[in-house]
């Protein structure tokens, strides 16, 4: 389906999706080949605001940072969020088991405006730029079991899940022409 300068995947409004942090612990944050994408935008502003955000990290993460700095560029050419031994994002904190966001934390407390890397507040609907248009597709790992299952039993559609970050990413008006594409009887339901 086209919106705009997007292609979006049906998965989006055909597969259920809600985070069940109790099952996964946040296992996004801590796995996988490299760190979150961040958009260049996200770059620049990393280190303006680096200081209102490394109280709320751990010693690792601020560690990791002042060796690598705020971004890394990835196997694939790609800035990304720089990690821990090769492991978690340096910018995870980690409260009662569960990996966090330590950038959302800093937000939470109004130490500063920015919420979190955009590509994280969107996961699990991952973006890959081609020259003409944006691909939105819906990003199926198995560490996300618990929130497939999640999804499924409360009938959350992946993007209603992420209703706020496509907003936030691609505006109201783009969000609403995806909500009409919805044919279910219960797509007016917010989440």
């Amino acid at each position: 389906m086209q919106i705009k300068d997007t292609l979006i995947s049906q998965d989006l409004i055909e597969k259920n999706f809600s985070c069940d942090l109790e099952k996964c612990k946040g296992a996004c944050c801590v796995r996988g080949d490299s760190g979150a994408p961040l958009t260049q935008e996200e770059v620049e502003l990393l280190p303006e605001i680096i200081n209102q955000i490394k109280p709320f990290l751990r010693k690792e993460g601020r560690a990791a940072i002042e060796e690598q700095g705020t971004h890394v560029v990835d196997d694939e050419n790609e800035s990304v969020t720089p990690l821990v031994n090769g492991q978690e994002c340096a910018y995870v904190i980690f409260e009662k088991g569960i990996a966090r966001c330590g950038i959302e934390k800093a937000f939470e407390a109004n130490a500063i405006t920015f919420r979190k890397p955009v590509s994280c507040h969107l996961y699990p609907v991952r973006l890959k730029k081609y020259d003409r248009f944006i691909a939105v597709n819906y990003d199926k790992w198995e560490i996300c079991e618990p929130a497939r299952k999640m999804g499924d039993n409360l009938k959350i559609p992946v993007y209603k899940f992420v209703r706020r970050a496509l907003i936030r990413r691609f505006g109201e008006d783009w969000y609403m022409h995806l909500k009409i594409a919805d044919r279910r009887k219960d797509s007016d339901q917010l989440y």
